[in-house]
């Protein structure tokens, strides 16, 4: 008889995961379900899109780059390695500085919910597709996902926390994206991920004594599923090359200045967390930025001018809004009404001034397979 594997992190699919994470929700926590449910322009979302579209996806002008994808993939080289061994060290989390504490746990809840997000979005595309080679790739990246949420809840488990992860699925509202937003954005969301994940581990690497917490161990492997992913959707992408040309390196844009913008604003709101880790959140953000632009290269027609002096500063315009939006919900009132909307409104400024800084183009190579090299 089949037994069903104890931990989410030897289950095979993402059906077991879930069903694992499902019997473990009676030990989640209420608020920490509360923080994973919010929906606001810096909190992950979950996403729902046209299935049919996806499902009608001809891999054929891609095909010997998907197959090798696929087969590292199924290959699942990262089954068994997201739980705790003899390498997790102890926490002291009564005895972790509070705001450390709070921003850490700030991050964890942001970082289960945006890959329990992914899990959830590429679930129902394996339940809604008959294209056996779309289904296949997305039930591989959900089983992953599933992954990577479970162990994070294992971590806020430790500190008394943790998100209801079926709850959320129930419950937590959906944004509809046509599938080329939904290519655009998961891309990114992915690469971006890969690049913040590979670089606080370099950094670790090279500075243990800065290492707070066990679960940044895990994050080469885990960075390498995100990669992985990133990969799936470049190629995706590649099956039709209206979804990089024309109107569409608009969106692309777009796209790319919304996405590192949130990072940076985010990241800004984590100052305790950022120290304790011995990382300048600007430095960080640049070598995020950096690596990501590199590795949308392969796909991408345009990459974002970070170099240029207006980036910089509408990257700081945009925290210091976000800044005075947050004060005006905490006060209220009018007073309050009005720094919200004036902080709004100025957020929209630096965004637009993000946006129409000058890109940088290049030819896209003709092989669009890459590997892990940071």
């Amino acid at each position: 008889m089949n037994m069903m594997p104890k931990h989410s992190a030897d289950a095979t699919t993402v059906e077991e995961g879930l069903a694992i994470q499902e019997e473990q929700a009676k030990f989640d926590s209420k608020a920490a379900t509360e923080v994973a449910m919010q929906n606001t322009l810096l909190t992950p979302r979950f996403y729902t899109t046209d299935f049919d579209e996806l499902d009608a996806i001809d891999v054929t002008p891609v095909r010997d780059d998907w197959d090798k994808l696929i087969a590292q993939m199924e290959s699942d080289p990262n089954k068994g390695h997201f739980k705790k061994n003899e390498d997790w060290d102890h926490v002291d989390w009564d005895g972790m500085d509070p705001t450390l504490r709070k921003e850490f746990i700030d991050f964890l809840i942001s970082s289960c919910t945006a890959e329990f997000s992914g899990c959830v979005l590429y679930k129902e595309m394996k339940r809604r597709g008959n294209n056996k080679d779309i289904t296949q790739l997305f039930q591989l990246m959900a089983r992953d996902e599933a992954r990577h949420a479970g162990f994070i809840n294992d971590a806020l488990r430790e500190a008394g926390v943790a998100v209801n992860l079926g709850f959320l699925t129930q419950k937590k509202k959906y944004t509809y994206f046509r599938p080329k937003f939904i290519y655009y954005a998961t891309y990114l969301s992915e690469k971006i991920g890969y690049a913040r994940y590979i670089t606080i581990f370099r950094h670790l690497e090279a500075h243990p004594e800065h290492r707070f917490h066990p679960i940044f161990k895990w994050f080469e492997e885990w960075c390498n599923d995100e990669f992985s992913h990133g990969e799936a959707f470049a190629l995706l992408m590649k099956t039709d090359p209206k979804l990089t040309s024309g109107i569409n390196v608009y969106w692309i844009k777009f796209f790319l200045t919304a996405v590192y913008a949130t990072m940076y604003v985010r990241d800004h709101q984590r100052p305790a967390f950022h120290e304790a880790l011995g990382v300048d959140t600007d430095w960080y953000a640049r070598e995020v930025f950096t690596k990501t632009s590199e590795l949308t290269k392969q796909i991408f027609p345009i990459t974002l001018d970070i170099d240029n002096p207006r980036w910089q500063r509408g990257c700081e315009a945009l925290q210091r809004a976000n800044v005075q939006i947050a004060e005006g919900k905490a006060r209220g009132g009018v007073g309050g009404w009005l720094a919200k909307t004036t902080g709004s409104a100025k957020a929209a400024l630096a965004f637009v001034s993000l946006y129409t800084i000058p890109v940088q183009k290049h030819r896209v190579p003709a092989s669009t397979r890459l590997e892990p090299a940071y």
